[in-house]
């Protein structure tokens, strides 16, 4: 088992751990890629936006696992350890994935093929609530004190490769082939890919070392993690991590996981080249990541929430105008690429802000429930709030609404520490 202070050991379980959180994202966002092929077979309309509506409501309900995983796995991962728990959170999620790979469409088995896509969800669901939280703490602690924005960033890394690797599977297939036989039964393929791929990582997640903050923690017989001890001792950092990630957690998904719906159903491109948007972006967003979180072991965490909040409440009404009537796809990328720019400010350092205003004994519980609650209320959700503004005939509405969003995180970031300085990560 490798040391904490082993720095080959470190990277190691950093790259490990890292690996399986990029799976489970993949398996997660498969669903939100391949959503306008598999929304016309689980929910029959003549109406493409009924149809996403239908599919983004599944969407949401998987969030609303997520703080039950959240809850329950959290607790698991601060008694039994981070490794145990990120063995746990991989298992379920290819249960789910395998689940959506099999099941019938509605035309053969009726209701029930919309009600075991709302099972397979909620499965993942439960994974993901409770992967955030393992793979936070996890790459937090096993992180050095100087570089722990850094590396801790990876985890961002790895979540937008798994939706990035889900674009790419979506691309090649799209590629490959026939657009008849990709609405039949070609979506399928990767969630089989998915389930599999998870197969592989519960086997690499069994060969973790252990956090030596854990390994201390359990050592001194510190209490134990649980829901009433969070909420009565940490009230105040439960409280930031909720607000703090309101905003973040909303503009993420808006610009990423709804902008590949938005420009279609709004802006008018194709779903080939929307796709290839997404796919692109994505990828300049990725390399974003460490770049930011090595700039936060610099200057600190807190100026940069404070340039996400800033930037984007100014930008973001003004990101989406242009994006409804633009007609180029450079534009467009470009428009894109700079609202994913604005939230790296948030998304590179959010795991490390929160795992460092916890102790050890009850960091991974306090890290993923309240994440998971605001990702359940504005995450989960902002694509269902997207078009249902547009159903409404007011589109813009939901512009304002992530501005707003932004804004309440904003305050937060401008009265928070800055935990880079007050961490309470105590091992180097």
């Amino acid at each position: 088992m490798a040391a904490a202070g082993d720095t080959w050991g470190r990277l190691r379980s950093i790259i490990g751990g890292s690996t399986g959180n990029l799976v489970e994202w993949y398996d997660w966002y498969a669903y939100s890629a391949f959503t306008l092929y598999f929304a016309p077979h689980f929910f029959p309309s003549e109406d493409r936006t009924v149809q996403l509506l239908n599919a983004a409501a599944i969407f949401a309900v998987g969030f609303v696992m997520r703080p039950i995983g959240a809850w329950i796995m959290g607790i698991y991962a601060d008694r039994h350890g981070r490794k145990a728990g990120l063995t746990l959170s991989v298992t379920l999620m290819c249960a789910g994935s395998l689940l959506i790979a099999v099941t019938p469409d509605y035309r053969a088995i009726g209701w029930v093929a919309p009600a075991l896509l709302v099972l397979a969800r909620l499965m993942q669901g439960l994974s993901v609530g409770g992967e955030y939280g393992a793979s936070a703490t996890y790459l937090s602690e096993m992180a050095g004190a100087r570089s722990r924005g850094f590396y801790s960033s990876f985890q961002y890394v790895t979540l937008i490769a798994g939706q990035l690797v889900a674009l790419c599977v979506l691309l090649v297939l799209q590629r490959t082939l026939p657009e008849a036989a990709l609405d039949a039964w070609g979506w399928r393929i990767p969630f089989a890919i998915g389930g599999a791929l998870a197969v592989a990582v519960f086997y690499i997640r069994r060969g973790l070392a252990e956090t030596e903050s854990y390994r201390n923690a359990a050592a001194e017989g510190a209490p134990r993690s649980g829901f009433w001890r969070l909420v009565t001792h940490y009230p105040r950092e439960t409280a930031v991590v909720m607000l703090l990630t309101a905003g973040g957690t909303l503009a993420f998904y808006a610009y990423s996981i709804y902008m590949q719906k938005f420009l279609v159903n709004t802006a008018g491109f194709s779903r080939e080249t929307a796709s290839e948007i997404n796919a692109v972006t994505l990828f300049g967003f990725m390399l974003l990541q460490p770049v930011a979180g090595a700039l936060s072991d610099r200057v600190g965490r807190k100026p940069l929430m404070i340039g996400f909040g800033v930037l984007g409440m100014v930008c973001t009404y003004p990101i989406f105008t242009a994006l409804e009537s633009v007609h180029s796809a450079v534009t467009a990328g470009l428009l894109v690429m700079a609202a994913l720019i604005i939230v790296t400010g948030y998304t590179s350092i959010n795991a490390v802000v929160k795992a460092e205003l916890f102790p050890a004994h009850i960091r991974a519980l306090g890290v993923a429930l309240p994440y998971a609650l605001a990702n359940t209320l504005f995450g989960g959700t902002a694509e269902y709030a997207a078009l249902w503004f547009k159903s409404a005939g007011w589109e813009q509405g939901f512009y304002w609404y992530v501005t707003a969003m932004i804004g309440v995180s904003l305050i937060v970031y401008l009265k928070m520490r800055d935990t880079r300085i007050h961490s309470r990560i105590l091992e180097d």
